[in-house]
């Protein structure tokens, strides 16, 4: 399978980005799942009803969340009607929606779809991911019941996602992080034949503080006082990700390649 994850979308000119470029993306690379992390799509804080639905108009067959998840009040009562949304598994015993699902792609092979979120330096105490994760993994063996199996490690320190990779490494296709917004290039096949990126970046505008305009992180940092709100950047978006091709017989990752496209980020690397 051809796979596309595609790191947090940043506000507005994120969402503008994402909905310019994935349907191209789509069509001309011959993808056949793609999952974007949309938790800052509204406003750089949560995702909202619309915006979801605009992400998957643009060609997300599946939108996972993070910490920010249920920052708009109307996704509390939104996430359970709508299954392609996916918040982490270990968020809360009694959060609403789904940490994960299978999903069946348009030619009917099945994608397990997974988020987890970190523990380390995170403001909330999540449950730990480690164990959240083990079950689902058991009960979608890679190359059995699914023919893929993605996993978004939503979390702050890169030891964290590292050791999630080499923890479900030959049992995922892909262990991807996101929420430090700043694409790593570590992008690799692990020993036993799992993709991983310790972050994907974000879809965002990189000329800012991590997608959002820079004068009052800068303002926050120098002086220690708030002055106003953090505001998304508003310049053209890097659209930024990890793109993979696997073994159907398998599961396993036969390549894996950094996307990154218009904005300051874009690269020169042919399309996979």
């Amino acid at each position: 399978m051809r796979i596309l994850f595609l790191g947090d979308v940043m506000g507005r000119s994120g969402r503008a980005a994402v909905a310019a470029r994935l349907p191209a993306m789509r069509r001309e690379w011959g993808l056949d799942f793609v999952v974007v992390n949309g938790e800052n799509a509204t406003s750089g804080m949560g995702l909202s009803p619309d915006h979801a639905k605009g992400l998957f108009e643009a060609g997300a067959d599946c939108v996972t969340l993070g910490d920010h998840a249920f920052d708009q009040k109307a996704m509390h009562g939104h996430i359970d009607s709508e299954p392609r949304l996916i918040r982490a598994i270990n968020f809360s015993k009694v959060a609403p929606g789904l940490g994960h699902r299978v999903f069946s792609a348009a030619d009917g092979r099945k994608v397990l779809v997974a988020q987890v979120m970190g523990q380390v330096f995170m403001k909330r105490p999540f449950d730990d991911p480690f164990s959240a994760i083990e079950p689902v993994l058991r009960a979608h063996p890679l190359g059995g019941g699914v023919q893929a199996a993605v996993i978004d490690v939503h979390a702050e320190a890169t030891s964290e996602k590292m050791a999630m990779g080499h923890w479900c490494d030959g049992r995922a296709s892909l262990v991807v992080g996101t929420h430090t917004h700043v694409p790593t290039g570590d992008a690799m096949i692990l020993n036993g034949g799992t993709a991983y990126m310790t972050d994907a970046g974000m879809c965002g505008d990189y000329d800012s503080v991590i997608g959002m305009q820079k004068d009052e992180p800068l303002r926050r940092f120098i002086t220690g006082m708030p002055k106003g709100r953090f505001e998304p950047a508003m310049g053209e978006a890097t659209v930024s990700g990890v793109f993979i091709e696997t073994d159907d017989r398998t599961g396993k990752a036969l390549r894996v390649q950094a996307v990154r496209q218009g904005g300051r980020l874009a690269t020169a690397s042919p399309a996979p």
